[in-house]
């Protein structure tokens, strides 16, 4: 019965969370915040990776797909690499995780 009420708690609480997310909320976030950088379909934009002497990771590709939401929440939060926090893109950051997702290949 305990087994029965702990599987029952988690898939509730993974339900809650998967649905706190919204993509497209996202994807609105995304093109107001990362899009020029980061390209409509996640594709890095090469001006901007010219300009900033940076390889930009495709947002579509496997290694960033594998990266934990909490860690694509701090790259947006925080900023990594040559990549400055992103301010306004901060209170979206788990909708533009979700938005994110949906661009695997």
């Amino acid at each position: 019965m305990r087994n029965l009420l702990c599987s029952l708690s988690l898939a509730a609480l993974t339900t809650v969370a998967l649905q706190a997310a919204d993509a497209g909320a996202g994807k609105a976030a995304f093109d107001k915040s990362c899009k020029s950088c980061h390209g409509a379909d996640g594709t890095p934009n090469p001006a901007v990776a010219k300009m900033m002497k940076v390889e930009m990771k495709d947002l579509k590709a496997s290694d960033v797909q594998a990266m934990s939401d909490d860690d694509l929440k701090k790259a947006i939060t925080e900023g990594i690499g040559k990549m400055k926090p992103i301010p306004a893109a901060s209170s979206s950051a788990g909708d533009i995780v979700a938005y994110i997702r949906t661009l695997k290949k």
